[in-house]
């Protein structure tokens, strides 16, 4: 079993997160530039398997698509071209920065090192991830009736 990689994507930075061989905790892995995004990930693949990508898609209140999307529908397009025996899977990003933030401050993470905003990008990858991992949990435990 591979490793699912979590990405926050934005046109500075793009966070990253990886589950454990087992596929149940999403823990921040790195935060890069996206002109280094692709040879990032074929040095990681090197190393380790990725069995899917979930991509954090932002959305607006409404559910409706935000105006960011004009900016990774083209990484989504690019990413599912460059790698297609991997998996793509898109999930709501709505309040992810917001939450890192949170759980830094909660964390006990000290208010200038909270300014690190690939600190931020890579923990939000994390929560992007989890969240992903746990909606897989919860529907496998579904009762059917």
């Amino acid at each position: 079993m591979g490793r699912i990689l979590g990405i926050d994507y934005g046109n500075k930075r793009i966070g990253l997160a990886v589950t454990d061989p087992l596929q149940m905790f999403a823990s921040p892995l790195a935060t890069v530039k996206p002109v280094e995004f692709d040879s990032y990930i074929d040095d990681y693949l090197r190393t380790e398997k990725i069995d899917a990508f979930v991509v954090g898609y932002p959305r607006q209140l409404n559910n409706q698509p935000s105006e960011s999307v004009k900016y990774i529908d083209p990484f989504l397009k690019k990413l599912k071209k460059k790698y297609p025996d991997i998996i793509v899977h898109c999930v709501d990003e709505r309040f992810t920065s917001h939450m890192a933030m949170r759980s830094m401050i909660e964390g006990g993470v000290k208010k200038g090192d909270r300014q690190d905003k690939s600190m931020i990008d890579r923990i939000s990858a994390s929560i992007i991830l989890q969240s992903w991992l746990d909606s897989m949990l919860n529907r496998k435990s579904e009762i059917k009736l």
